[in-house]
């Protein structure tokens, strides 16, 4: 390399002029249980397309992330499953739940598919048979790094680790879908406290004092200059534990919220809020050290709408003023933060020459868990095959749009706080079908442009638009392939969609 680097010197190359097609690195942040509104970084915008900071805004301090959208895009409606597997999941394939067949949050130790579940759901995960994205880099030369919590499989499955289906290195990544403790001092779950879901590989911070996030920051940065040091491209994967149950606080930000009028566990998960920030910051710093900022595109976002522990009038928790929570079919349970970024600005980087992204924008786009495969993909000229479900993001990002008709499926034959639906958004329209409600109750109808907070069901009022989104919904479900909850009675016969 020093050889190539005196003979560009001699006719007057730099070396970024005469690389113009190096690899851009890429790193995701992927929060577990994240709402919307759990970040001092506003996601909603007021009638003039600005954003507008509520309730729950003020009560978080996310400096990290709020210099993080001040470089990139953040979006208004971005759309993940309502729960965590099927989400995770559809990240690594581009697939919708529907298509992955993976429809429900996987049970380590059991098959949770419910009474009237498909018999057949994807329970195992990820497999050999799946085009996953960490494989499909591995394979153009990046160095992929996953640590954290995994959730792709349960236990003895093929996807159970992250390092069998593309990542080089893991760490922390198992089949628990929670930590056995945040706490150093208890081994994570290994020297006391659960240990049915105790984190691997962090045995050198066993019985010491410090928090699981941050012995996570410092695996991802090592990891990171690891690649660096090797000169390869890196696709790294932060997926961090918190801020899942259980809601046990860091102390270092415990005074930040000691005054704050909402119940200790909600102050607790505020300091898993700010410490999560915190490494955020920590990871970019240490890009902008290692010299491959201007060459790192970030994206961060949640896994599924927020399950915080405020009580009392927040019975919508993370969400509010949205409607619902993780595990729902309304928009607090699907909507989650999602920033898309550059690690430092530089107009000159060949990466930001093909993806300029606008800086402190906030888009009221649609963008989905789907569409992070082939964005990511096409930006490093990687190829893939076969179905997917998103697109690439890339002219929203640059401050255009997809499509006016962009959809979403998300697909829960299954029982959770909300069971057995489908819920399918095209343009402006959501529809919620319940398969084992009766007629009266089996259509939700909303128009979201004009009623964000799912206020008033339109199903009665709109007959010929319920028809239309049965019909486009049943549609969407067919071309995945999609499986179906099966009559209580009669476990043989699929209860499909159908308009009265």
């Amino acid at each position: 390399m020093k050889a190539i680097f005196t003979l560009l010197s001699l006719i007057g190359l730099s070396v970024s002029e005469a690389e113009p097609n190096k690899k851009p690195n890429i790193l995701v942040f992927l929060v577990d249980d994240m709402g919307l509104m759990d970040t001092s970084v506003p996601f909603l915008t007021d009638d003039q397309g600005q954003p507008k900071k509520h309730l729950l805004n003020k009560l978080y301090r996310t400096p990290c992330m709020e210099d993080l959208a001040s470089r990139g895009t953040r979006f208004e409606t971005f759309y993940a499953n309502s729960v965590c597997s099927p989400t995770r999941i559809s990240i690594m394939t581009g697939q919708s739940s529907a298509r992955h067949h993976t429809t429900q949050w996987i049970r380590s130790e059991s098959n949770n598919r419910g009474p009237q579940g498909p018999p057949n759901w994807q329970w195992k995960g990820i497999t050999k048979k799946h085009q996953t994205l960490p494989g499909l880099l591995k394979k153009d030369g990046y160095d992929t790094i996953y640590v954290g919590k995994a959730h792709f499989g349960p236990f003895k499955s093929y996807g159970e680790f992250p390092n069998n289906f593309g990542f080089n290195t893991n760490i922390g990544g198992c089949s628990y879908g929670q930590p056995g403790s945040y706490y150093g001092m208890d081994g994570f779950g290994w020297i006391k406290g659960n240990k049915r879901r105790a984190v691997p590989h962090l045995k050198k911070y066993h019985g010491k004092d410090i928090y699981l996030t941050d012995a996570l920051t410092h695996e991802m940065n090592t990891a990171i200059k690891n690649a660096v040091t090797k000169d390869k491209p890196f696709f790294a994967y932060m997926a961090y534990y918190a801020v899942h149950a259980p809601f046990m606080s860091n102390k270092e930000y415990a005074n930040n919220y000691q005054d704050a009028e909402v119940p200790d566990r909600a102050k607790a998960y505020a300091t898993m809020i700010e410490s999560m920030d915190t490494s955020v910051g920590a990871i970019l710093k240490q890009l902008d050290t290692l010299g491959v900022a201007d060459n790192t595109l970030v994206l961060f976002l949640g896994d599924n709408g927020g399950d915080a522990p405020l009580g009392g009038v927040h019975t919508v928790a993370s969400s509010a003023p949205l409607r619902g929570k993780k595990g729902t079919h309304y928009e607090g349970g699907m909507r989650v933060p999602f920033i898309a970024a550059w690690a430092k600005a530089n107009p000159s980087s060949a990466p930001q020459k093909k993806l300029p992204i606008n800086a402190g924008a906030i888009t009221t786009e649609m963008g989905t868990i789907h569409d992070i495969f082939p964005t990511l993909l096409d930006l490093a000229g990687v190829r893939y095959k076969g179905k997917i479900d998103g697109q690439n993001l890339a002219p929203i990002l640059k401050g255009g749009i997809i499509s006016d008709k962009r959809d979403f499926l998300m697909h829960f034959p299954h029982s959770h706080r909300s069971s057995y639906y489908t819920v399918y958004r095209l343009g402006d329209w959501k529809l919620i079908y319940h398969y084992t409600k009766a007629k009266a109750e089996r259509y939700e109808l909303f128009n979201i442009a004009k009623d964000p907070t799912e206020s008033k069901n339109l199903a009665n009022t709109h007959p010929e638009e319920l028809k239309r989104m049965v019909k486009v919904m049943s549609a969407a479900l067919e071309d995945a392939g999609a499986q179906y909850p099966v009559a209580k009675n009669d476990p043989d016969t699929e209860m499909k969609p159908m308009i009265d």
